[in-house]
């Protein structure tokens, strides 16, 4: 079984749907579905998240895509939204990360972008 992103016509991800698995009756099955649906078809990796394979395989297409997520045929990925225009993409990850680095303690914290820092969030 595998996972096929349909994309509209600026490469966001409208739905995944689960498909024939690659290399199966030696059918293009990113091309057969493409041809069902009109669109551009990609396969995508529900085990792949931010260019990790969380089973130790070979991460694919940076990460599982999802409704409005977007296709960069450049780094051939799905990439996550841009949360805040100061987060910069990591195209390793297909993610966008703050221009400060989170704390790294056990406390809950949420990003300020008009001061461009971390503000813990109390209970």
């Amino acid at each position: 079984m595998a996972h096929y992103a349909i994309l509209n016509d600026q490469n966001i991800v409208e739905q995944v749907i689960t498909g024939r698995d690659e290399g199966e009756l030696n059918i293009d099955w990113e091309a057969h579905y493409g041809e069902i649906f009109n669109k551009t078809v990609k396969r995508t990796s529900i085990n792949t998240y931010q260019g990790e394979h969380t089973q130790g395989k070979a991460p694919f297409r940076l990460n599982y895509a999802g409704p409005g997520m977007r296709y960069d045929p450049q780094l051939d990925g799905f990439i996550y939204s841009q949360p805040f225009p100061s987060w910069v993409l990591d195209p390793s990850k297909g993610a966008y990360v703050a221009p400060v680095a989170k704390p790294e303690d056990d406390k809950a914290y949420a990003w300020d972008e008009a001061n461009l820092t971390w503000i813990e969030r109390k209970p």
